[in-house]
């Protein structure tokens, strides 16, 4: 793991291999290693850039003043690209983190050159309906810190994604994602600001924008994944200039754990093919 001091606090980090960069971006409560299997798929032929965001599962508290709201996180990964100075960046986004991504780029960022989207949060799916409850928790002081003791249990953990991954997830994986929000204040506290700050109507508003996105965008979208209809995907086509759908099979949200290697291949097959787009 590598760090980087950045305005809103330090950011850790995996960077390996060397090529054209790819930055990942994660949703709620996981982090980096959700995108681990597609990175060894990729192998050296790419340079594999993978954040822990300020999500709910990274290792280091952000600054008190710092602002971790969605727009908030939008800034951080632009500054993020600016610090390590990446350019013609293959940005790949899952879950929330798709919603964060669709903020940075209707803000404008030059330094991405291709986006990826995979199932994820999108218009007025921010959060969606069936769990935008976690944003009225995150408003009673302690309830936060009262509603994550279940993932204590080890037994109940692998339930509260399963409607996610449709596999089973690695153990390790798994207490990787949850032990940061259980033992670190911290982590809840920038976690519980972002969902406090959470609007619908900023990715509504960023789906208007993004119709003059000019940029290649793979939707590599699951038919069946909880939260997150294909028909957003199909939706995504036809308001993005040069946008492409590619089914991914026997998945859910979680299409890096579900299906590593058809994610990776997709995924590199798109950015030999627009280099330089």
């Amino acid at each position: 793991m590598k760090e980087i001091e950045l305005s809103a606090g330090r950011i850790r980090f995996r960077d390996t291999g060397d090529g054209p960069p790819i930055v990942f971006v994660h949703g709620l409560v996981v982090n980096g290693t959700l995108w681990q299997k597609v990175i060894d798929e990729l192998g050296s032929g790419f340079r594999c850039i993978a954040p822990n965001w300020p999500l709910g599962s990274h290792s280091i508290p952000m600054s008190a003043d710092a602002d971790v709201s969605p727009l908030g996180v939008a800034r951080l990964i632009r500054e993020f690209l600016e610090a390590l100075d990446l350019r013609d960046v293959t940005l790949v986004a899952n879950d929330t983190g798709g919603a964060v991504a669709q903020l940075l780029l209707a803000d404008g960022c030059d330094r991405v050159g291709r986006v990826v989207l995979t199932p994820c949060d999108s218009f007025d799916n921010f959060l969606p309906k069936s769990i935008r409850g976690l944003q009225y928790i995150a408003r009673v002081p302690g309830l936060t810190w009262l509603a994550v003791q279940p993932a204590r249990i080890r037994a109940i953990r692998p339930t509260a994604y399963r409607s996610v991954a449709k596999h089973d997830i690695d153990d390790d994986v798994l207490e990787g994602w949850v032990r940061p929000f259980l033992t670190d204040k911290g982590i809840r506290s920038d976690l519980t600001r972002f969902l406090r700050a959470i609007d619908y109507r900023d990715t509504v508003a960023a789906a208007e924008r993004l119709r003059s996105f000019d940029k290649p965008v793979l939707l590599l979208w699951a038919r069946n994944a909880p939260f997150f209809p294909f028909a957003h995907a199909e939706r995504w086509a036809e308001i993005l200039p040069d946008a492409r759908i590619v089914e991914v099979p026997d998945s859910h949200t979680f299409v890096s754990l579900d299906q590593p290697e058809f994610t990776a291949r997709e995924i590199a097959t798109f950015v030999r093919a627009h280099q330089n787009a």
